[in-house]
């Protein structure tokens, strides 16, 4: 259970984070702090006066406390040790792990300590995170952003970052609002490729499953859709699924089951990733559709599922563990460029995007020429 005097600090420390406090303005006196809190006066001259004592606020005789300029106060920390954080939307069994070895072996090798948060993929606790990151003083931060095809409530917070110069890099997406330092794949490329390899294929008829609140879900219907058009090939919108964080499995599920029963003509799926295309797998074998004879399928990732289940998927692979260490080289270079400030040695950032390419299996069947695809 939080304490009265952390209760106290806390509602100070988020209030100046998200900017209800501005620099230099005044915060709640102490008599109102204490009747919001229902605490003693010594509680709350307590939190305020170790929120003064770290450079949080100030105080003005006779004027009362005032939040302190962020962008100048010394942000206390324990110089012997270099702290990264890594945030990702989730952290599981799928591709991030790998991302996350990297990264980590990389930055060990600096001698940097590093912490790892999750998301969800909720604003909420992307904002809960970014709290505790600013809070706890960091070197640089490593963050997949939030839904990111949608308008972020918590830029602000990054901004905080850039406020207090604390490098950030983005992985697998970005904010374009910031126009920060990235590393991604070529998302739109990536999409086009997927539709390209089926229409090669001889496939006309493509059921698209495309995430809708990602930049990368965005972008690879985009080139989804101009693979279409490249190949002369009419889009038919009753075939592109589109679904968020929040949409159930089954319901993604039902829909393709619905598309599958309309339209005979289907021969082929491209799936957003490999974990969607799993999914995809269970509606075909309950429609008894056997793959790539009746039906062909293309995943996203090349993640360690599309070499598990009895089809072995076709699907571009993602850098991982290679993304994960130039995250950490790119923040590391961050890094040594504010410690160098205006010296002319400050190394050179760039962002990164890395070129889709298919990694063929046997999920796919050449109707030009009716064989199927052998396993390289």
């Amino acid at each position: 259970m939080k304490t009265k005097y952390s209760i106290v600090r806390e509602y100070i420390e988020k209030r100046i984070l998200d900017e209800t406090y501005m620099s230099n303005e005044k915060i709640e006196s102490e008599s109102e702090l204490m009747k919001r809190f229902g605490v003693s006066r010594h509680t709350v001259r307590l939190a305020i006066g170790d929120l003064v004592t770290e450079g949080w606020l100030y105080r003005e005789q006779g004027a009362g406390t005032f939040c302190a300029d962020r962008s100048k106060r010394e942000r206390q920390k324990n110089n012997d040790v270099k702290k990264i954080a890594i945030i990702a939307t989730y952290i599981s069994d799928y591709i991030f792990p790998s991302i996350i070895q990297g990264a980590e072996a990389r930055l060990s090798e600096e001698g940097y300590q590093v912490s790892i948060f999750s998301t969800n993929n909720s604003f909420e606790k992307e904002k809960e995170v970014l709290e505790k990151v600013l809070l706890q003083h960091f070197d640089g931060i490593i963050v997949e952003p939030t839904k990111s095809a949608c308008p972020n409530p918590n830029i602000t917070y990054y901004l905080d970052l850039e406020h207090l110069n604390i490098p950030y890099i983005m992985i697998n997406a970005y904010y374009d609002v910031l126009k920060p330092y990235y590393i991604a794949m070529d998302d739109e490329k990536g999409g086009f490729l997927q539709t390209e390899y089926l229409m090669k294929n001889g496939h006309r008829h493509i059921v698209g499953l495309f995430k809708s609140d990602d930049l990368q879900g965005e972008k690879r219907l985009k080139g989804f859709i101009h693979a279409h058009r490249e190949y002369h090939v009419d889009v038919n919108p009753t075939n592109i699924i589109t679904y968020d964080t929040e949409d159930e499995t089954d319901k993604i599920k039902q829909k393709l089951e619905e598309i599958l029963e309309q339209d005979q003509q289907i021969t082929a799926i491209a799936c957003y990733n490999d974990q969607l295309a799993m999914e995809v797998l269970d509606v075909l074998r309950k429609k008894q559709l056997q793959i790539p004879q009746n039906i062909s399928i293309i995943g996203f990732d090349d993640s360690p599922l599309a070499n598990i289940s009895e089809v072995k998927l076709t699907s571009i692979p993602h850098p991982k563990s290679e993304m994960g260490k130039e995250a950490a080289n790119k923040i590391i270079a961050l890094i040594q460029t504010r410690q160098a400030n205006k010296q002319e040695t400050a190394p050179i950032v760039e962002s990164i995007q890395y070129e889709p390419k298919i990694k063929e299996r046997s999920s796919v069947l050449d109707l030009e020429n009716e064989e199927i695809k052998e396993i390289q």
